[in-house]
């Protein structure tokens, strides 16, 4: 008995779909979720900056914490914005730029990552950069102020390379000129605190610059927070390394979910046109 040929084979069905809905919603919920965290970012940022004085806005902006929040904040949106209504609607060109920002961050994470390592004496002389001038504007923001005493207690230092570079602030002056109370002095955050102790003394540091290292060293902490944050990263290079992973990782799970949604979307629009053709050949 003569078998059959078999049916040619014809166009798949309209119900059959390239798109894995596995792909396109874990990669939905994945931008929706970094999209709320990223409004949550823009609020508190929004309302940390509303608290300050408008003379305090101008004195230090490009170190201001609230200005950097709002800003990251409002990038991880926009970006996050088009990753979520890219999936969602399937829509390749909100997912290639989805997938061309984050790669773009990155590779300026991984050239960042690399420079510093590279040319460390620059980058140290730029980290010594930003914490003289943030010396400089200790009492003009409360934010920085708060972020420098935080750092000062932390590593159990003061000042960038020594207490003398609190010299550099108006207030903390060692000129005869000079009318402050806290002419000479440094911050209560570079005091040795005793644990015993219920009460902190914050003028505990006055006229300290005017006393000696060994002298001085009795009651405050004399050693600068550069070298104490050099060697703080040089003794936790794992940790460092984890948390860049973590960071990292996020993104290239992003890039690759992206990345093969686009090429779903793209199989399925061809699948589209290649059905439209054989409706309309007549013969089919």
């Amino acid at each position: 008995m003569a078998r059959r040929a078999a049916a040619p084979a014809g166009p798949l069905g309209d119900d059959f779909s390239f798109v894995s809905p596995v792909a396109k919603y874990v990669l939905f919920f994945f931008n929706l979720l970094f999209w709320m965290i990223s409004m949550v970012m823009v609020a508190v940022g929004v309302y940390a900056r509303l608290l300050k004085h408008a003379e305090a806005a101008v004195a230090c902006l490009v170190v201001d914490p609230a200005i950097l929040l709002i800003m990251v904040g409002v990038l991880t949106f926009l970006i996050t914005f088009c990753g979520c209504v890219g999936s969602l609607r399937e829509n390749i060109c909100l997912l290639q730029l989805f997938s061309v920002c984050l790669t773009i961050i990155f590779l300026l994470q991984l050239a960042a990552g690399v420079l510093g390592f590279v040319f460390s004496d620059k980058a140290r002389g730029k980290v010594s950069e930003i914490i003289n001038g943030a010396i400089v504007h200790y009492r003009d923001d409360l934010d920085l102020q708060n972020l420098i005493d935080f750092g000062q207690k932390e590593f159990s230092c003061c000042g960038g390379v020594s207490y003398k570079d609190w010299s550099q602030n108006m207030y903390f002056n060692c000129t005869a000129t000079n009318p402050s109370r806290e002419r000479c002095s440094v911050p209560f955050s570079c005091c040795l605190h005793d644990t015993s102790q219920a009460v902190i003394n914050t003028m505990c540091g006055h006229g300290m610059q005017a006393r000696g290292y060994l002298e001085a060293s009795a009651f405050i902490h004399t050693n600068g927070c550069i070298d104490k944050l050099v060697n703080w990263t040089h003794s936790n290079l794992f940790l460092l390394g984890g948390i860049t992973l973590g960071l990292a990782l996020p993104q290239l799970v992003g890039i690759v979910l992206a990345q093969l949604l686009i090429n779903q979307i793209r199989d399925q629009i061809k699948l589209q046109l290649y059905n439209q053709q054989h409706r309309a050949d007549p013969w089919y």
